[in-house]
């Protein structure tokens, strides 16, 4: 696919995605919503680690409510047919996703950036469900993501009064991982980034499968889940290299997948 909304690099297994329609604060577009999720997949294929991120000034500023090429009028299908594979694309990606959040991410691409498995965020970002402001519930996955990251009580605020949400304060409320001096912010994602990269990628799979099962897992279901899974690893060139790093008291070289 040739990409015109994003833009796609990959350097030293590293996928770096970029929203790039920097006029629009990347509002979301069909046609952005279709390289995305080819992209991610692409990535999941062909990279150790996803990173998605926003040209200019904004991470992205939601749904393009003047792309009428987008369903805009059909939001169930909008929906359906456009946001849950990218959203499908991010979750399950076989590769640790990132969400490098340079700025403002509101509505759609708020719980774009959510569905990523760490969300980095610079602290002039924020947040916002916006979506009430337009008479509308939360979509693109926050009514699953918002309750299980934030709790309960700070979800139904954040959905209902559609306030702005700090950098500082999501990582306080248990929101994303971490939010980053803006002067640190390039950096300390791309080095993260990096680490993820040269991990052992198959266990990375391993425990994303895990953690998100979680949710739906009673006690007994998920020790069970665990046990399989870490015989598995076990299994693995990666462990028996980690294993003798230890031993040696050197850095392991994991060759992932």
């Amino acid at each position: 696919m040739d990409y015109e909304t994003i833009t796609y690099a990959l350097t030293d297994d590293v996928a770096l995605i970029t929203l790039n329609r920097a006029d629009k604060m990347n509002a979301l577009t069909t046609q952005m919503r279709a390289e995305l999720t080819h992209a991610v997949t692409e990535g999941g294929r062909a990279a150790r680690v996803v990173v998605l991120t926003g040209a200019g000034r904004a991470f992205c500023s939601g749904q393009d409510l003047a792309d009428r090429a987008g369903g805009v009028a059909d939001l169930e299908k909008t929906l359906r047919e456009e946001y849950a594979p990218l959203l499908r694309a991010i979750i399950n990606c076989p590769v640790p996703t990132i969400a490098a959040v340079n700025g403002p991410a509101a509505g759609a691409g708020a719980n774009i950036a959510l569905a990523a498995d760490v969300v980095f965020a610079s602290e002039s970002a924020y947040f916002m469900q916006a979506f009430t402001r337009i008479g509308l519930i939360p979509d693109a996955g926050g009514t699953y993501a918002l309750p299980r990251q934030m709790g309960m009580a700070k979800a139904m605020g954040a959905a209902l009064f559609a306030d702005k949400i700090t950098a500082r304060q999501a990582d306080d409320w248990g929101m994303i991982w971490q939010a980053v001096p803006d002067a640190e912010f390039d950096a300390h994602w791309r080095t993260k980034a990096a680490q993820l990269a040269a991990g052992p990628t198959a266990a990375y799979a391993e425990a994303k499968k895990a953690i998100r099962a979680s949710w739906d897992n009673g006690l007994e279901d998920q020790l069970s889940l665990e046990a399989e899974a870490q015989g598995r690893c076990g299994k693995s060139q990666d462990f028996a290299e980690g294993v003798t790093a230890f031993t040696q008291k050197r850095s392991p070289k994991f060759q992932g997948r």
